[in-house]
């Protein structure tokens, strides 16, 4: 179904389950895969490529350009895979060539009223932003991590996996998979134990866990000493694994550590 009064241009792709309600307008370049439902007054414009049942609420703003003075009209692109949901007056920017031209979203997202995710930046799956929480440019997001209501990423910044952000929280440096983070420029306050719990971790592993990290951030030295100094390579926790991969891999902006005195 589209409704007579939504504008469509004639460079596109929708498929023919995919519902465009009222007043919505659909630029050049843009594909709409299957059963997705633009409920109306939703614009997605730019080179923007959408998979299969995202349900876009009104005003959201999809593929315009990015916020960026270095922007000079390159065709840049906007990738979202399936089952998201963009909530009212969502913003979403596609890529720059200061960051590879792609802005990528994968599955199973929400996308909170007012939330904002500018150029380049990688979103993995189940990842929730809430109302207001904004990403700036080159953001990394893992998978199912949380960012809390009018909370804010500086650019460069990589969300692991499982971390979750409180809300009005300002981020300028790596948060860890797992990382709890509240407050504005501060350390980590804990780890996120109510999503470790929800992972059906085990009280024994998240103990290991919670030890492992009291190591890593022991200020006496650098973290990259304190894991070459405890073996911690050979752990056979996954959670500890993909701690230190994260840690070993490279930052642009450094780790946020620990309060651990």
């Amino acid at each position: 179904m589209i409704h007579p009064s939504a504008v469509i241009s004639k460079n596109t792709e929708i498929h023919e389950t995919t519902n465009i309600g009222p007043y919505c307008i659909i630029g050049d370049g843009v594909k709409l895969g299957q059963y997705n439902n633009l409920l109306s007054h939703v614009s997605i414009t730019g080179n923007t490529s959408i998979d299969n049942n995202n349900t876009f609420y009104p005003f959201s703003s999809i593929g315009s350009e990015p916020q960026d003075l270095k922007y000079n009209k390159e065709k840049s692109y906007l990738k979202i895979g399936s089952n998201n949901k963009f909530r009212e007056n969502v913003t979403i920017n596609p890529g720059t060539s200061g960051g590879g031209l792609n802005t990528v979203i994968a599955d199973n997202c929400l996308f909170m009223v007012g939330s904002h995710v500018a150029h380049d930046c990688i979103i993995k799956s189940n990842v929730i932003l809430a109302n207001n929480a904004t990403l700036a440019g080159h953001v990394e997001i893992d998978n199912n991590a949380i960012l809390g209501g009018n909370s804010a990423i500086h650019q460069f910044v990589r969300i692991g996996k499982y971390a979750m952000i409180g809300g009005m929280s300002g981020v300028e440096k790596d948060i860890i998979p797992y990382g709890l983070y509240t407050g504005i420029r501060e350390n980590m306050k804990s780890l996120n134990f109510i999503g470790l719990k929800r992972k059906g971790l085990t009280s024994n592993t998240i103990n290991e866990i919670k030890n492992f990290i009291n190591i890593i951030f022991d200020k006496n030295d650098t973290i990259e000493n304190n894991i070459k100094n405890n073996f911690l390579k050979s752990s056979e926790i996954l959670e500890i694994k993909e701690v230190i991969e994260f840690l070993n891999s490279n930052s642009k902006r450094g780790i946020t550590t620990f309060d651990n005195d």
